[in-house]
């Protein structure tokens, strides 16, 4: 079998090109994390929406079941709360909250902002890992995370954002295609309302060229094929999200599970009604619902917290229809409940024989 080793493995000193995304909310268990990194890929905590001394519980459980390399992802993104039309959206919701037995929605919302706090906590834990979505690690952090030889990754969706986060000091850029799962990680949503939608087999090649550091695709892989298209196209390796949502070890709710089983390619959207930030997911009957209201979503992440006690009030009640389903377009390549080791290792196997069948890339 053809042995697959990219720069990829060397910058992260993992034995196999494939991460695991950083899904935040839930999915990424620390048995799952640990799983993934256990199996010689990456894996990554989504700790955006933890407490502080909650993610450090979660590494150092991590690294008790495993030694090898994992990631932790945070938003590097703006937090200040704008609820100048709460009371629109507020009303969107309050029938929605009340078929949930929910009472009145807050007519005022404050999103803590926990950042810098998370960024202590992964400094002093030293993690092998710190990856960022919607920016890129303020300057602050990025020289002591450097000093200290943690690797950084950041999440981009343009050439341009990922020639500004290789120049910043990132070691390795995760090119987010259209096609990916969750919230887009576009940097301006100013300039990019509902994200800059490029699809994955247009961006890779693209920022490829631009960049010297790795580059790894995200956006519709989920097994080998999509690995050896993504290396074929410039790529170090690639970063797989909704492919680990079904996997034993996730947390991801068993409605949304079998809502991710049951779907198809035609299945998802781009929206931003759930968080204020555009995200592709499973459309439903909330996202139908505000929709028709003609209400324009809070931004992030107002919006989110807006939202916050529908989406758990709904998952206590297991109705999908009211709950974030993130999801790519690729979910009829799902399978159920396989541990997140079996999904590395048949990955890496159809790419090995996919690999040996084509000589002429198999090349050194």
């Amino acid at each position: 079998m053809t042995k697959i080793t990219t720069e990829l493995c060397t910058t992260l000193n993992i034995a196999y090109p494939i991460v695991q995304a950083g899904m935040a909310g839930g999915p990424t268990t620390v048995d799952l994390v640990a799983s993934v990194s256990e199996a010689g890929a990456l894996g990554t905590l989504g700790a955006a929406y933890m407490e502080p001394d909650d993610i450090r519980a979660a590494i150092r459980l991590i690294r008790q079941r495993t030694a090898k390399p994992f990631a932790v992802n945070l938003f590097a993104a703006d937090m200040t709360d704008d609820a100048s039309r709460i009371a629109e959206v507020n009303e969107v919701l309050r029938g929605i909250r009340s078929e949930l037995g929910l009472g009145e929605p807050a007519a005022e919302l404050h999103t803590p902002d926990r950042f810098e706090q998370q960024m202590q906590v992964l400094i002093e834990e030293n993690v092998p890992v710190i990856s960022t979505a919607f920016g890129i690690l303020p300057a602050r952090f990025m020289e002591e995370v450097k000093r200290r030889g943690i690797r950084v990754t950041t999440m981009v969706t343009t050439v341009r954002e990922a020639v500004e986060a290789e120049r910043a000091g990132s070691d390795v850029i995760v090119a987010q295609g259209s096609d990916a799962g969750g919230h887009r990680g576009t940097f301006d949503v100013g300039v990019h309302p509902n994200g800059a939608n490029i699809g994955t087999f247009s961006l890779v090649p693209q920022i490829a060229d631009q960049v010297r550091v790795p580059v790894v695709a995200a956006g519709g892989v989920m097994d080998g094929r999509g690995l050896v298209a993504a290396l074929a196209l410039g790529a170090s390796g690639v970063q797989l999200g909704t492919r680990f949502l079904t996997a034993a070890e996730s947390g991801a709710h068993p409605a949304y599970k079998q809502a991710l089983l049951d779907s198809t390619e035609e299945s998802t959207v781009i929206t931003r009604v759930f968080s204020g930030r555009p995200a592709r997911g499973i459309s439903n009957a909330f996202i139908r619902r505000f929709d028709e209201s003609g209400v324009e979503p809070l931004p992030f992440p107002t919006q989110n917290s807006a939202t916050n006690e529908i989406r758990k009030a709904a998952a206590a009640r297991n109705q999908a229809g009211y709950m974030s389903l993130w999801a790519g377009q690729a979910t009829r390549l799902l399978t159920d409940g396989d541990p997140a080791s079996r999904i590395v290792m048949e990955i890496m196997e159809e790419a090995q024989r996919l690999l040996s069948r084509l000589p002429v890339l198999n090349q050194d």
